[in-house]
């Protein structure tokens, strides 16, 4: 996900990601808390040197439900395959307020 040049207000992001799974195979896609210095998956943060960016990640645009790595709470409802590609849209925020150093902050 790409969110862009930030400048110290919300700077939303989108991604996909597309799964193929089985026909009538349950499944539930988790997300990491990535590789940010203290990261949680409430908490993420990219990084450049040492200075860190915070960020989210979520189920839906509002920006209320977190994409996180545990079943319950804070990843989403499982899904059924269909044997076909199925789209999940995973939605990004930069909060305001944080005045960081000018880098390229990245995370993994």
């Amino acid at each position: 996900m790409a969110f862009g040049t930030y400048g110290g207000v919300a700077l939303p992001g989108t991604a996909t990601l597309t799964t193929t799974c089985t026909n009538t195979t349950p499944y539930t896609i988790y997300l990491s808390a990535g590789l940010g210095t203290a990261a949680t998956v409430t908490s993420r943060f990219m990084m450049a040197a040492a200075v860190t960016l915070g960020y989210g990640l979520y189920q839906d645009l509002p920006h209320t439900l977190n994409w996180g790595n545990t079943a319950s709470p804070g990843s989403p409802a499982s899904v059924t395959g269909n044997g076909a590609a199925q789209v999940a849209t995973i939605y990004g925020l930069v909060p305001a307020g944080q005045f960081v150093t000018p880098g390229n902050y990245t995370d993994t």
